[in-house]
């Protein structure tokens, strides 16, 4: 018997070892090119170049390696900035030594593409919609003689620098972007023969481990929040790739303390059943069981409240804000479709959680309402979202007809969120030739427009004619960012790394690679690799045990031919 005081020496050892993974690392990522300048005679922009030299990061009163900005009453000279991709955090100015040692006013502008950086806040009736909302981008600050300072904290990748003062030369030896991130290894990792579809799945990762900042928020420069259904993907994304973190029980935790009871989490009913699922698909991958029985009051309490609200005849009844995602939502049909799935979801998560604590009341609570929903036919209404929740839940009366609505929209009506489960659908039924083909073509086509990270939205059919983020709009091109979005996220206030959009790297790893946890902790994988067209695929998984190995390779006749390393604890079945 293990003595109650060794206990707790043990259990706070186990919270020191997972608290040791929230550091966050300041790194300091030079600009890697000049996008812009107002000026290119060298009048009021000169020696820019040194911008993109090599810098100590220490002044010197004997160091003349810095370029010189000057305005007059007719020119503000400025320049443009890029470095390189999207990151959390903020700017280091560093202005080196000049006669006057006044301050001089700088404005800074930040932005996730160079329209936003170029863009004008608080402008009447601009349809662009740059804000400072959130985290500011726009702003003046006073840059000191000789000497740097630090300034902004949002999500970017482009800063514009002006000269406020007029008639006088300021000298700036450099800038520097001061990027804000978890100090943790990728232990998943995904690498096929088709580069593209590798490029994705790391893209995917990134936008997520940017988003894990003090909580596991939706987006870095807005809204900086945790919304708990944006939370599944990307719960599901750090299970794939970074195993256990503590920045996923927080902010599940924040969630729940924020949300007294009537209320649904972030006020939609929807949130509130993807945290049930949440917590049941953590402990298939983490195997936290002291952490699960911690929710057992709260959790037993939201499963009665969505049991009051599934009447008598199985349908759903929920109140607060009705949302899936932002395509159906103003279609009421396809959100109660989807809501009866969701609700169907929860209720089988609730079961198996009732199962692994050991609950008797809530696997007969949400055992007695799975019996009252599992004669409910839900429609579709021909909505690709509404038919991948019928499959998922296993509600759907005909996959392959749910199936084939997804095909047949295609991308119309894709979202960046729910296009996940249209993935996990298309999955279930077998079509994965497909579902790598959406992942190439819709994911795929934010990195062709120069996407470091994936976005809040995108809808397909401006793409054709849309210019690249990392540039100036040329004529007759469609500018994505400020002319993309809708609802509460219209141009540029549209979130360009968006933690919900991360969808394809955990499907990757589940089904091209093939690695589910079908025993609670990933004491039993299953490993069931399905190559789709690809020729060759390996990566690894991380398991509370250690990191699983996987590699694939088509022999000449086809067949798939793997070899899979596990370590000690985890058996793999196939």
């Amino acid at each position: 018997m293990v003595k109650p005081h060794l206990f707790i020496v043990f259990s706070l050892l186990c919270l020191f070892a997972l608290s040791s993974q929230a550091k966050v690392t300041h790194t300091t990522v030079p600009p890697a090119r000049i996008v812009w300048m107002s000026d290119n005679t060298g009048k009021f922009v000169s020696n820019p170049n040194h911008l993109l030299g090599t810098f100590s990061g220490q002044l010197s009163v004997s160091d003349t390696s810095y370029a010189t900005l000057m305005s007059s009453d007719t020119h503000q000279a400025s320049i443009l900035l890029d470095f390189g991709k999207e990151m959390y955090g903020r700017i280091k100015i560093f202005s080196a030594i000049r006669e006057c040692k006044v301050p001089v006013r700088l404005r800074i502008r930040l932005g996730e593409s160079v329209t936003e950086a170029m863009s004008d806040v608080n402008m009447p009736d601009n349809p662009q919609n740059p804000t400072n909302e959130h985290s500011l981008r726009d702003f003046t600050v006073s840059a000191p003689w000789l000497g740097s300072f630090q300034c902004g904290n949002s999500g970017f990748r482009f800063a514009r620098i002006d000269l406020l003062d007029k008639d006088i030369k300021y000298n700036l030896r450099h800038v520097s972007a001061v990027s804000l991130i978890r100090d943790i290894e990728d232990k998943g990792s995904f690498c096929s023969d088709n580069e593209r579809i590798n490029q994705i799945w790391q893209t995917g990762a990134y936008t997520v481990k940017l988003n894990m900042q003090e909580y596991l928020w939706d987006g870095i420069k807005r809204d900086r929040l945790v919304w708990v259904g944006d939370m599944h993907p990307e719960v599901m994304t750090i299970n794939n790739v970074f195993g256990e973190q503590e920045v996923v029980y927080k902010s599940l935790d924040f969630a729940r303390d924020d949300t007294p009871f009537p209320g649904w989490m972030n006020g939609m009913c929807s949130y509130s059943l993807w945290w049930i699922i949440i917590q049941k698909d953590l402990y298939m991958y983490q195997g936290n069981l002291d952490y699960l029985k911690s929710q057992r009051d709260y959790l037993l309490r939201l499963v009665k409240q969505i049991d009051e609200r599934i009447d008598e005849n199985g349908m759903e009844r929920l109140d607060g804000i009705r949302f899936l995602d932002w395509p159906t939502s103003e279609n009421r049909n396809v959100i109660h479709s989807g809501l009866q799935s969701l609700s169907f979801m929860a209720m089988k998560a609730a079961v198996q959680i009732g199962e692994y604590i050991g609950d008797r009341d809530m696997i007969r609570m949400a055992s007695s309402c799975l019996e009252r929903m599992k004669g409910v036919a839900v429609d579709a209404h021909d909505n690709s979202q509404a038919a991948a929740l019928n499959i998922i839940s296993g509600l759907s009366t005909d996959p392959e007809k749910d199936c084939e609505t997804i095909l047949k929209n295609g991308l119309d009506g894709f979202s960046t969120f729910y296009g996940y489960y249209m993935l996990e659908a298309l999955a279930m039924l077998g079509k994965y030739d497909e579902a790598l083909d959406f992942i190439s073509t819709y994911w795929g086509a934010m990195l062709d427009l120069g996407a470091t990270t994936f976005w809040e939205d995108l809808k397909y059919a401006d793409v054709a004619n849309a210019a690249r983020i990392d540039e100036i709009v040329p004529p007759g091109k469609h500018d994505i960012h400020a002319g993309g979005g809708a609802y509460c996220y219209k141009g540029l206030r549209l979130s360009l790394c968006h933690g919900w959009a991360s969808g394809p790297t955990s499907w990757l790893t589940r089904h091209v690679l093939g690695i589910v946890p079908i025993e609670p902790g990933c004491r039993v994988l299953q490993v069931k690799p399905n190559l789709g067209p690809l020729q060759s695929v390996k990566g690894t998984f991380p398991t509370p045990y250690g990191i699983v190995t996987v590699s694939c390779t088509k022999n000449g006749r086809g067949k798939v031919v793997c070899d899979i390393q596990a370590p000690k604890g985890v058996k793999i079945v196939r």
